[in-house]
């Protein structure tokens, strides 16, 4: 009664298919006529447009008021995850990416990664390590650059600190540390090629030291 009221014959469809979104096969309407975009999960549906069957989804009524469609869901209820346009059932294992594998459950999903997080400390046989992504592999995987090469990047980064160089800041110089004679004064100062906090001295003489007296007349 339902087919014979909303179905009309003969049909007529539109000549160009309809483009669906990423998930949503092309399937006949329901009355077998015209092809349309399968309706995915949570998606409204009614007679004519239809849940998408090759995912276990159908439409479900229950929370419809009277005269409304209702909503695509899983058959008896059953529960499950949508990731990138893609349905999944209860329990079922897949993997986004290569870098991560993921399990449908309560409705959401759990994931977790393939690649080792692991951290390589510098050794002397690999001073340099450094970790990159390597053309036909999922996961990154460590290397042992080039001493010369790291010789450069500190060399560069060293002119661009003294093109750039940072904010003075120091102390006083402290007071000499002999009250006659040659002694040393010191302060914390970052004056220098890498401006950082180091402590610097330098030579000081408040006055000459008086002769000391002979403990001896000279003898002949």
């Amino acid at each position: 009664q339902v087919c014979a009221q909303l179905c009309r014959r003969p049909c007529y469809c539109p000549w160009v298919p309809p483009r669906c979104p990423r998930g949503s096969p092309l399937v006949l309407d329901g009355c077998g006529c015209c092809k349309i975009c399968a309706r995915r999960l949570g998606e409204p549906c009614d007679f004519l447009h239809v849940c998408d069957q090759s995912q276990g989804l159908v439409c479900d009524y229950s929370s419809a008021s009277a005269g409304t469609g209702g909503t695509c869901n899983f058959e008896d209820d059953e529960e499950g995850c949508e990731v990138n346009g893609r349905v999944y059932r209860e329990g079922e294992v897949f993997q986004p990416s290569c870098k991560i594998q993921c399990r449908c459950l309560d409705g959401g999903f759990n994931c977790i990664p393939l690649c080792q997080e692991d951290v390589r400390l510098p050794t002397p046989d690999c001073p340099y390590p450094r970790r990159v992504e390597i053309p036909g592999k999922c996961c990154p995987e460590w290397i042992c650059e080039a001493q010369d090469q790291r010789l450069l990047q500190d060399a560069r980064a060293a002119s661009a600190l003294l093109r750039f160089p940072c904010q003075e800041w120091g102390t006083e110089w402290s007071a000499c540390s002999a009250t006659c004679g040659l002694g040393f004064a010191t302060r914390v100062s970052n004056q220098n090629r890498y401006c950082r906090l180091e402590t610097q001295r330098r030579l000081c003489m408040l006055t000459p030291c008086p002769a000391l007296p002979a403990a001896f007349p000279a003898v002949s």
